[in-house]
């Protein structure tokens, strides 16, 4: 019974991907990272935005 549940769980569980960003400030020039969890077809875009 229980296998039966953990595979229902597993096929309904939407995929996501963390990707992770580095942005320089403007005011002191070091470097920051920006994490984000998204679906895999927004990446491209987030990545892209300044």
């Amino acid at each position: 019974m229980a296998k039966k549940t953990v595979a229902s769980l597993q096929t309904s569980s939407k995929r996501l991907t963390k990707a992770i960003k580095m942005v320089k400030s403007p005011k002191s020039g070091a470097y920051t990272f920006v994490e984000s969890v998204m679906a895999p077809e927004a990446v491209n875009e987030w990545l892209s935005k300044k």
